[in-house]
């Protein structure tokens, strides 16, 4: 006969504990009290707050709601015996992966930022492309139309700036302009070269400059028209020059007056920068000492050039303009041949002494010049011409006379072909 325990000395069933993070929430808590989910049959699934869900993450949320779902509602139908236990539970477990997904937030298509724009402005130049107009003035003979085609790599002016034994020497300058479209990297750019053959080419050159300045005032004169038509062009065509490349000889001793005159009357309505034509023709302490030498006149003679100090917008920018000034005027070698050199393709002139390398920064200052006005400072060059140059143009013109002339409808007509 067995013994019988009394009810009061049984023991009973052990309780779970409760989780601490389960019940009344905290005075801190924004989130309303969880507890765990009890099946048919006593299995305990994990409240939702319990799984752990990478912050800011979307895809993982999915398949961690879709198993939970789909394991307690096979638990819950097998262990209850109830065949359709299961279905309900697994509809329910997808439910609950589907509202992860719905209502995680949208996806972001990519970075999202101001400074965006300039992707944008970089697309839009690109398609568009720029202008950029460039002009050499100097003696014949002294390789301007080379010295171009060397800064491009391309064959972009005249073949050559002399005369063949048929040809009459002009009279006068004459101004000469070739256009180019050039393209690298998917950018466009058209290129325009102004020639001036003629210009310090005759016995008396008194106003000799006075055709390339017209000539200059002329581009100022068309854009400003366009600029006031009562129906305007999209895009207006910009045929201002930008630079002026100005040759100064290599005499080895100073500035002509020509030089001097040419570069006091045009410094105000375009960007001059001197360079100094066949610099190999001198020694490196003829060279230093020539450079020196035309600082100073133009200094002497209030002759400003590209860059201007005054037209420095901060100290960086002092800083990399005050460098060049030092190194103005360039002495610079140009050459379109290529020689073998330590079993290397270069540009350069053959002497019978050796060969003298365009780009080495050893043997001249080409190098510097081209990255200068191509690397650094090609886009400044066009904003200071059209914020300082023409600006200028334009308000003498417009206080003159009481403005412009009136445009009639035969003009604007014309002016939008």
């Amino acid at each position: 006969m067995s013994d019988i325990v009394p009810p009061e000395v049984r023991p009973k069933p052990a309780v779970p504990a409760k989780p601490p993070n389960v019940g009344t929430p905290s005075p801190s808590s924004p989130f309303p009290p969880q507890g765990p989910v009890v099946g048919a049959g006593g299995i305990v699934a994990p409240p939702p707050s319990a799984i752990p869900v990478p912050i800011g993450s979307h895809g993982p949320s999915h398949p961690v709601g879709h198993n939970v779902g789909h394991n307690v509602g096979h638990s819950v139908g097998h262990s209850s015996g109830h065949p359709g236990g299961h279905a309900p539970a697994h509809s329910a477990g997808h439910g609950h992966g589907g509202s992860h997904s719905s209502g995680g937030g949208s996806t972001l298509l990519g970075y999202i930022g101001i400074d965006t724009i300039i992707e944008q402005m970089r697309k839009k130049t690109m398609k568009t492309g720029f202008d950029f107009n460039i002009m050499v003035v100097g003696p014949s003979g002294l390789g301007k139309s080379t010295l171009v085609n060397t800064l491009f790599k391309s064959q972009v002016s005249r073949k050559s700036a002399g005369w063949s034994r048929d040809e009459k020497i002009p009279k006068t300058v004459e101004i000469k302009s070739v256009s180019h479209v050039i393209e690298e990297g998917g950018v466009k750019m058209k290129l325009t070269v102004v020639d001036t053959p003629g210009f310090g080419d005759q016995i008396n050159n008194d106003n000799c400059w006075e055709p390339i300045s017209k000539y200059i005032n002329e581009q100022f004169e068309k854009f400003l028209k366009e600029e006031v038509n009562i129906t305007r062009k999209k895009r207006i065509p910009d045929t201002r020059v930008h630079c002026c490349l100005y040759f100064i000889p290599p005499t080895g001793h100073s500035l002509r007056q020509l030089d001097v005159e040419f570069m006091k009357r045009l410094s105000h309505s375009v960007n001059i920068i001197p360079v100094i034509a066949k610099s190999d023709t001198m020694t490196v302490e003829e060279r230093q000492e020539f450079k020196q030498r035309v600082r100073k006149e133009l200094e002497m003679n209030g002759i400003e050039f590209y860059p201007q100090k005054e037209f420095d917008d901060d100290i960086e920018d002092k800083s990399d303009n005050d460098k060049i000034r030092e190194m103005m005027p360039f002495a610079v070698v140009g050459s379109d041949k290529e020689y073998q050199v330590n079993g290397k393709r270069v540009l350069g002139r053959k002497t019978a002494w050796g060969i003298i390398e365009v780009e080495n920064p050893n043997h001249c200052e080409f190098a510097q010049l081209r990255d200068f006005l191509i690397r650094s400072h090609l886009q400044d060059l066009k904003e200071v011409t059209h914020n300082i140059h023409y600006e200028t143009y334009r308000a003498k013109r417009l206080n003159d006379n009481g403005g412009l002339h009136p445009i009639t409808s035969n003009d604007t007509q014309e002016s939008n072909l």
